[in-house]
């Protein structure tokens, strides 16, 4: 197995374990992070998986299909936890992309269908309103202000 392969399974088996700490140290210091609310750099993406672990109550993660070489991986895994704001259930399934550099993960990429996401997490409003810009910003907003709050109370994540 080639050694990034183990650092996505080693990054997921941290999440799965709700692990922050793990899941931190497998990036690079200078990496980003994007999927459909956040697009994050170093530090954020850190305190983006603590926030989520810490309030991820009933949070499961499965992974699979994770295959890396040298630069570039993929994996497949799913969520499955309690949307806090509305409190309905959520199952969302994303699909990852990861770039490596010096044996850390520089760029990671997370796929998912947002208007799938926002019916199961939000209800008639993300069924009705998931697929357009203005719900994918305010959520987006929402997401940035909740990190913004963390990392403000989390001097390790601060620059």
């Amino acid at each position: 197995m080639h050694p990034n392969q183990q650092l996505v399974e080693r990054f997921y088996h941290s999440f799965s374990q709700r692990d922050h700490a793990g899941m931190r140290a497998c990036y690079s210091p200078a990496a980003a992070f994007t999927d459909a609310v956040f697009a994050l750099q170093g530090r954020e993406i850190g305190a983006m998986w603590h926030m989520l672990c810490e309030g991820g109550t009933d949070l499961e993660i499965r992974f699979r299909d994770v295959r890396a070489d040298e630069r570039r991986g993929t994996a497949q895994w799913e969520a499955r936890y309690t949307f806090s704001s509305s409190g309905r259930k959520v199952h969302n399934l994303i699909a990852a992309e990861f770039a490596f550099q010096d044996g850390l993960i520089v760029q990671h990429q997370d796929r998912f269908d947002f208007w799938r996401w926002s019916r199961l997490a939000l209800g008639p409003a993300g069924w009705l309103l998931g697929w357009t810009p203005l719900l994918q910003q305010q959520v987006r907003r929402t997401a940035r202000r909740r990190l913004d709050r963390f990392i403000a109370a989390h001097p390790e994540y601060r620059g």
